[in-house]
């Protein structure tokens, strides 16, 4: 790699290089570009000990993959793809019409027998499968052979209640292994399963089952969440209130709650287990059967369906599985996403069971009953891999690091993370107090849509720098380009794309093609230049050794006096100081400069107790920006809030921010939005 840093002993870090604007990134003449104005330069080589037992064990050995892969994206693939079973293998990779793609055509697979029944035939049938804590303290664990004989059981269950290949099935359940064993049972069958996320309302629940024509609804009756039951249950009845096509329920008791249970449609999950055979054989399926669908926020109307198919969308993310997390059979992985987030179907469910790993799930919420929780359980059952959110990371940081360095943490050799772009500070913090300054993070860019990880660290391989995925994954072909299609200068922000169809991509929106293609392939149609490229909605630059830095959202961007920002480099500025825990910036219209930036800071617990005027917090921020990456990006307005609106995922919902800003009503999709409560504060700080 050519670098001007310096590298050196493994796992070191070179000289801490920030800068404010200069004309090698700045670049603000042309509406085709997005200026970038952070600089980072710190650098991190994987420690000698992880690369030598790697699946890719140097930088070099990375780079003839890549261009194997370039060379023939479809071969390497297929190659790819001859890892998982096939009852028949396909007669052709791919076939592409823009903008659809079918991949494997041909092929007869089955998701549940490559996660299931290939590793029962082995010496992991004895192996643990699912490792799972509730909130309580209660444990459970799942052999291989034991989920074997629950997913067959579930099978025979939804076939004896008329649910059949093609049909829909919506499961809205808490983080419970039989969230697990209900997925794998509806691609046992052939059913495409629709997960809700267990925190959503009774409405969000009854418009995602109506979209997707729901037959059947797997629930419990209730959920451990910060310590109160949150009863599922009920939520299902008054969502079915208006949902027509429903004619089943099937209900798995996890608490002691009394639930009404309906004469003829409700089920106890229990009793119809009991009463069904362990032998359900697995659905030879087409490769291009729908697996799942899973519904995305849309900044206005309703959500979007996103489609994922068996065979592509399995082979991707079973190879990253492999490749992005090293994953070795003594590993035990913990990925602390929930099962109804994109994250948790690929990288709990299909990517990690699918190599026959062992997975760590856990019930409850992050830091309860104390911020120390996540570290209390990797200590005590030896998690060795850690994949989560900055947004969590950027919440332990606020709670301090006492909680993280009472526990031996030894067992950890690989750190993640996923959902959103982590700032350098937040990345700082993970790798010295979590990883304790010897664990490589791969630090993950992926999308619903994308199905499995595009841009990522190889940990055995790849030098890493704080705040960047760094390279495309072999397989993905992935640049930054101008609004024009061209490539952009290194160091000139443009817009993220990927030019090559890649097996795990969606296959549509649910009963809305033109969305589809108007959302994903409308801003860089097929030329005589360029094919035609997909488009993430994601701003981005190329550093000087091709690392890509994602800029955050195009939605995000903001023209202040000429010069197009990217929000997120602000926000990682303003995390850089020690007193701040997390940010998020926006801009509302101003007269003078066209827009003004508005920043949302909650403070770390300690520096807020400390605080006592709020004033000169908010201008010693307003100077730390300008003094990290220059005066252009100076918040115009800092405000002091106890926290930020987020998804249930946990990404800051920046666009009820801007409203909030402007001034504005608020308007569009809010069902993701995890606390009302906090929306309300922001309101009534403003007014």
């Amino acid at each position: 790699m050519a670098s001007k840093h310096t590298m050196r002993s493994p796992g070191s870090v070179a000289k801490t290089q920030k800068k404010a604007l200069s004309p090698s990134v700045q670049n603000t003449s042309s509406e085709d570009s997005i200026s970038s104005v952070l600089q980072e330069h710190r650098s991190f080589t994987p420690p000698d000990e992880f690369s030598q037992q790697a699946h890719v064990s140097s930088f070099a050995a990375l780079k003839k993959l890549i261009k194997k892969a370039e060379r023939d994206p479809v071969a390497f693939w297929e190659e790819q793809a001859r890892e998982l079973h096939w009852f028949r293998e396909w007669k052709t990779a791919l076939r592409w019409k823009e903008p659809f793609a079918k991949w494997f055509v041909g092929g007869k697979i089955n998701a549940a027998y490559n996660c299931v029944d290939r590793h029962v035939a082995t010496w992991r049938r004895n192996k643990a499968a699912i490792i799972w804590e509730g909130e309580p303290g209660d444990t459970r664990t799942l052999t291989y052979q034991a989920l074997s004989v629950e997913v067959n059981k579930c099978a025979n269950v939804l076939k004896s209640l008329g649910v059949q290949k093609g049909d829909v099935v919506a499961i809205y359940m808490g983080m419970v292994p039989e969230a697990v064993i209900a997925m794998l049972a509806c691609a046992r069958i052939g059913a495409t399963h629709n997960i809700v996320f267990g925190g959503f309302s009774a409405d969000a629940l009854r418009e995602r089952i109506n979209d997707s024509q729901a037959v059947c609804v797997m629930t419990q009756d209730a959920a451990h969440r910060r310590g109160t039951i949150v009863r599922l249950k009920d939520a299902v009845d008054e969502a079915l209130k208006k949902t027509p096509t429903v004619k089943n329920v099937v209900v798995y008791r996890r608490t002691d709650e009394q639930i009404p249970m309906k004469t003829g449609r409700d089920h106890w999950w229990h009793e119809r287990m009991a009463a069904v055979s362990a032998d359900c054989p697995a659905e030879p399926l087409d490769s291009e059967h729908p697996l799942f669908i899973l519904y995305t926020s849309g900044s206005t109307g309703k959500p979007k369906g996103i489609l994922h198919t068996t065979g592509g969308y399995l082979t991707q993310v079973s190879y990253s599985t492999k490749l992005v997390f090293d994953m070795q059979e003594s590993d035990l992985y913990f990925c602390s996403a929930d099962i109804g987030w994109v994250t948790g179907h690929s990288y709990i469910v299909y990517g990690p069971l699918s190599l026959g790993a062992s997975v760590f799930m856990y019930e409850g919420a992050p830091l309860y009953p104390t911020p120390a929780r996540m570290w209390e359980m990797v200590e005590r059952h030896k998690v060795t891999i850690f994949y989560t959110a900055p947004t969590a990371i950027r919440a332990f940081m606020k709670a301090g690091e006492s909680h993280v360095l009472r526990h031996d943490l030894s067992s950890l050799r690989l750190l993640g993370t996923v959902g959103e772009p982590i700032n350098p500070e937040a990345w700082m913090w993970y790798h010295t107090f979590v990883g304790n300054k010897r664990c490589p993070i791969v630090d993950t860019w992926w999308q619903t849509e994308t199905g499995a990880m595009m841009i990522s660290p190889v940990p055995g391989a790849t030098p890493t720098k704080p705040g960047t995925a760094t390279l495309p994954l072999p397989g993905i072909l992935a640049d930054v380009v101008r609004k024009d299609g061209t490539p952009c200068r290194k160091n000139e922000g443009g817009y993220l794309v990927v030019k090559h169809p890649w097996p795990a991509m969606l296959r549509t929106i649910y009963g809305d093609e033109e969305r589809y293609k108007k959302t994903y392939w409308s801003n860089y149609p097929k030329t005589k230049e360029h094919p035609a490229y997909y488009f993430p909605g994601d701003g981005a630059r190329k550093d000087n050794d091709g690392y890509i830095w994602i800029m955050g959202r195009v939605d995000d961007v903001v023209n202040v006096s000429g010069h197009r920002l990217g929000t997120a480099e602000v926000e990682s500025a303003l995390v850089s100081h020690p007193m701040v825990a997390e940010a998020a910036v926006v801009a509302r219209p101003d007269d003078i400069k066209g827009n003004a930036l508005v920043a949302f800071v909650t403070l770390k617990s300690e520096a807020a107790a400390q605080v006592t005027s709020p004033s000169d917090i908010k201008e010693l921020l307003r100077n730390h920006v300008q003094h990290e990456i220059g005066a252009i990006a100076k918040p115009d307005d800092v405000r002091l809030t106890e926290a930020l609106p987020k998804t249930r995922s946990g990404k800051i919902m920046r666009r009820l921010l801007r409203e909030i800003a402007s001034g504005a009503n608020v308007t569009g999709d809010t069902t993701t939005l995890e606390d009302y409560s906090v929306l309300e504060k922001l309101r009534e700080d403003e007014e």
